[in-house]
């Protein structure tokens, strides 16, 4: 597959002398004449760029820069998307390069990584590596020097992530189930997150994050990124502490239908290569989400009218049951080899199973708004963070075991 050339991709931006951020471009950030470092500045050759983006992450944004440079990480690049708060003049505050999107085109988290890699590509063109980083991340002290030495030692490897925890895990059911979901297995893996670190030559390369995705843009960079013959690492290593802040269930809600969107865009653009790209998880949603309810509930209907009462209708009504037993004890004990108690992965197990009627949801989503020719734009699940929150509750130690989406 070419390097993608869409507005907002890093070879786009080349192509139109600068983009977003470099030089006189539209959407183009004050930091650039006059605040953080200069492309002139001598670079060490053994420097990690940082990318970080964000929206109204107040003290959530606020570790995460302090973190990054209590470690020595930089130069760094925050790119913002709007915030109210004040994000912007916290991160100009602690020397940092700031990029401001431009509000006239649709937001994206890809958009924002692809913004602020072309700044410091623009900047510090020597430059080898770069650590994405979400704003709601704080980046474990050890980190940065660790997956450093990894990708160094690895010519194969295009990319390396390590362990993302919650927060605080115990805070609610909902940040309890993206802990486990961040503990994934380690070694060579098909996709990453959003916390990872980049060899720069390959994501110039392979042109970037796909702008226009709201959701799912790093497993379908993944899947471009294997398809050039690279790799990517997981690697036992503490990387990130993640804050969720998922308190309500109309938060997960809007998470799990963000995913369906995502798995399927990510379908529609590769699901008839030979990754076979969200094929899986999209079928899953429409079978769990869509048809068995609509199955359950037909041969309900019936029964309940007298019409047509029989055999069929009758193994109807016994097996769809049965279907969704199986398929939440098989994630059950997925999470249970994993160490997880058995509270937690029963837990895992019957969300896994509600979470793909909102999954079907937004795959529905997006194939009607791709019909009509209209753009979803962002589903954001996270309400803002007030700065005054700053040093607040220390992290709680996180104790989910290894696992995987369902």
């Amino acid at each position: 597959m070419p390097a993608l050339d869409l507005p907002g991709s890093p070879t786009a931006a080349r192509a139109s002398n600068g983009g977003e951020a470099g030089g006189a471009a539209p959407g183009a950030d004050p930091s650039a004449n006059g605040h953080g470092p200069r492309s002139a500045e001598p670079l060490h050759a053994d420097a990690v760029g940082v990318v970080v983006i964000g929206r109204n992450e107040g003290v959530r944004l606020q570790r995460c820069l302090r973190s990054l440079l209590a470690q020595g990480a930089g130069p760094i690049v925050y790119v913002d998307s709007g915030s109210t708060d004040d994000s912007v003049a916290f991160s100009r505050s602690l020397g940092v390069i700031v990029v401001n999107l431009d509000t006239s085109i649709p937001f994206t988290m890809a958009r924002g990584r692809n913004a602020g890699f072309d700044e410091l590509s623009r900047r510090f063109p020597t430059l080898r590596w770069v650590q994405f980083v979400d704003g709601d991340c704080e980046v474990d002290a050890g980190w940065i020097a660790r997956a450093r030495e990894v990708i160094e030692s690895r010519a194969d490897v295009a990319a390396v992530c390590g362990r993302r925890r919650e927060r605080e895990p115990e805070a609610s059911v909902y940040n309890r189930l993206a802990d486990m979901e961040w503990n994934a297995s380690t070694g060579e893996v098909e996709e990453c997150g959003g916390d990872v670190l980049f060899r720069c030559p390959v994501f110039l390369e392979l042109g970037g994050f796909n702008p226009r995705m709201i959701a799912g843009e790093e497993p379908e960079l993944c899947v471009r990124v294997r398809e050039r013959g690279y790799k990517i690492l997981r690697i036992e290593a503490e990387m990130t502490l993640h804050d969720a802040a998922m308190l309500r269930f109309s938060q997960w809600w809007t998470r799990a239908v963000r995913g369906g969107h995502s798995y399927a865009e990510g379908m529609a653009m590769h699901g008839n290569g030979p990754t076979r790209h969200n094929v899986r998880r999209t079928l899953s949603a429409l079978v769990y989400g869509v048809a068995l309810p609509a199955l359950f509930g037909g041969a309900l209907l019936f029964a309940a009218a007298g019409i047509g009462f029989g055999p069929v209708t009758a193994s109807v009504l016994a097996l769809v049951p049965v279907a969704y037993a199986r398929a939440a004890y098989g994630a059950y004990r997925q999470r249970r080899r994993q160490g997880d108690p058995p509270r937690h992965a029963a837990l895992y197990g019957a969300f896994c199973m509600l979470g793909k009627l909102p999954e079907s949801i937004g795959i529905g989503t997006y194939w009607l708004n791709r019909l009509r020719g209209r753009y979803s734009g962002l589903m954001e699940y996270k309400t803002a963070e007030p700065a005054s929150r700053a040093g607040a509750a220390p992290a709680a130690e996180a104790r989910a075991a290894n696992g995987a989406p369902c």
